[in-house]
């Protein structure tokens, strides 16, 4: 079986296997377990097959598998993958069999069915990566509310139910509508061919007048920062976060909210590029509103959880502001961002829910002193937690980085701000330490705590040691974007041009001009827009000598 197909059927086919075993009176529940474990661990197998498979030199979708489905609306199960996507899938599948770690004495009703969610889940995530049939990309958009909606009503906390349906109606009312912008784009493609497509290459060269991209842009957009969540979209989060069982805290922090931001990057962005130039700078309003005001509420909040849930508002929001840039920097510290904060607040969930499962409290009032009973827990989240603030060396500081760069070089007012961002997670984050695991042991309940058990050595080490990996040889995980990236980027850039060039051809008056004046950047292009600044800064630093080339210089010593 080609490999993208088997990289969500294996969890898929594990799900179908468990449901079929019986399980009466919970007999085989340490079975199920094993089963699920060995599934997820085979899954992220199959995804390392596909990294070693890649060409990390071309920006052209590749492992592509292509079949008709429903002929008679241009439906197809195409299925292919760029440095983007490869980078994602192979997220989903390490962190699936942490997840399932996670909860092994954790969840101790219905296992069974637990560990089919579990896997379930898994196959519609790299689903949502694989596909580039835009019906096919629904399908399994919307096949993930499922499985996550039980594992938050199920086996969530006190007020789960209110927090599995606020998740489901935030979610579907986006899905409505990208729905209806999807079916409008099979639509125009019938007008202009004959034929109805839902393939997105296809979808690129439609010619897409100005106002019906900007209604398709929100459509698209709207659901994806649902997902994201972008602010003011974000209050179905924490909720979620708070109320989910550790291994659904994982799996949403992890790769779940990462399809709202991917969502940008494959299709808003490169599908309508006019409209998004138009709304970038205004969604990059709401992403540094987010930024800092995810770091504002994190800073009061009692519980650890929910404190960290905060943080993903924030982190997420430098995401979305790289994107918005749609400079290479931006993107690619946008995409690494994403990976960064799957691994680093997957991690801090992980250990978040250790203290749980001890002391059935996350109250940050509750603990002090951890650091002279759980040594070993207490290294763990400190790398973490460092991991998390963009400490360099670590992982996040190469996606912040990269990203701060990019915005900065599309407007750098967003940088002013969003710096604060990064402030401020310092405060909270470092401050959430000392109170839990620094000082006296104050609290008789923590005296006696265990540390790290061989199980939870298993699921903590891979996170710590993929944050440092990230953080000292980020070639490995930029290399196969760059084309991807580049590619992207030239789609949306390419109407930036053309439209700054359509505004120097305008007719002037004839007036006197003043004498001869020294080339400046800002020159390049009109007042507010920045969108065209990549190709026109490059165009003008000619005049400027060494401009370019030290720019250039700069980030190259530092990504290579």
């Amino acid at each position: 079986m080609p490999l993208l197909t088997l990289s969500w059927v294996l969890p898929l086919a594990g799900a179908i296997i468990l449901l079929l075993i019986g399980n009466a009176d919970g007999r085989r529940d340490g079975l199920m377990r094993w089963l699920a474990l060995v599934f997820s661990l085979v899954t992220f197998v199959a995804t390392g097959a596909i990294w070693l498979a890649f060409n990390p030199a071309s920006a052209d979708y590749q492992l592509v598998e292509r079949a008709s489905w429903i002929p008679a609306f241009g439906i197809e199960y195409y299925v292919g993958v760029d440095g983007i996507s490869l980078l994602l899938i192979v997220l989903t599948g390490f962190l699936t069999p942490i997840a399932l770690l996670s909860s092994w004495e954790s969840v101790q009703k219905k296992v069974k069915e637990f560990s089919i969610f579990i896997l379930a889940l898994e196959a519609a995530m790299i689903g949502v990566f694989v596909s580039l049939d835009l019906f096919l990309f629904y399908v399994f958009w919307d096949a993930i509310l499922i499985p996550m909606y039980f594992l938050i009503g199920v086996w969530g906390y006190d007020q789960r139910i209110y927090a599995a349906f606020k998740f489901m109606l935030y979610t579907m009312a986006g899905s409505v509508l990208m729905l209806v912008a999807i079916l409008t784009l099979a639509y125009m493609h019938s007008e202009a061919t004959g034929s109805f497509s839902f393939d997105l290459v296809k979808l690129h060269a439609l010619q897409i007048a100005p106002e019906t991209q900007r209604w398709l842009f929100l459509a698209f957009a709207l659901a994806f920062a649902i997902k994201v969540p972008l602010f003011p979209f974000h209050t179905w989060l924490p909720d979620a976060h708070v109320q989910a069982p550790t291994a659904g805290s994982i799996i949403l922090a992890g790769v779940l909210l990462k399809m709202g931001t991917y969502g940008l990057v494959r299709f808003a962005f490169p599908l309508f590029p006019a409209a998004a130039l138009e709304f970038a700078p205004w969604i990059a309003v709401l992403a540094v509103i987010g930024i800092v005001y995810g770091a504002l509420v994190a800073m009061v909040q009692p519980d650890m959880k929910k404190l960290v849930a905060y943080s993903s508002v924030s982190h997420l929001g430098f995401v979305v502001l790289g994107i918005c840039a749609m400079n290479v920097n931006g993107v690619q510290g946008a995409v690494y961002q994403m990976l960064a904060h799957g691994i680093s607040t997957g991690g801090l969930f992980l250990i978040v829910g250790m203290l749980s499962d001890r002391r059935h409290t996350r109250l940050i009032s509750e603990f002090g002193g951890l650091r002279n009973v759980m040594p070993r827990l207490t290294a763990a989240f400190m790398i973490m937690t460092l991991a998390s603030i963009g400490m360099p060396a670590l992982n996040g500081f190469i996606g912040e980085f990269l990203t701060m760069l990019g915005a900065y070089r599309w407007d750098p007012r967003y940088v002013v701000v969003a710096g604060l961002g990064v402030i401020l997670s310092a405060v909270y984050m470092l401050w959430m330490f000392q109170r839990v695991y620094l000082g006296d042991v104050t609290n008789p309940k923590n005296a006696k705590l265990a540390d790290l058990q061989p199980r939870e050595w298993a699921a903590v080490l891979p996170l710590c040691a993929m944050a440092i990996l990230m953080g000292v040889a980020p070639t490995i995980f930029t290399a196969p974007m760059e084309p991807a990236v580049n590619k992207v980027v030239e789609r949306v850039q390419s109407v930036a041009t053309v439209r700054v060039d359509n505004r120097r051809a305008r007719p002037t008056p004839e007036v006197a001009t003043p004498g001869p004046q020294p080339a400046r950047l800002m020159d390049a292009f009109p007042a507010n827009d920045w969108a065209g600044a990549v190709p026109a800064w490059r165009e003008t630093s000619a005049t400027v000598p060494g401009t370019a080339e030290a720019a250039d210089r700069a980030v190259n010593a530092f990504i290579r």
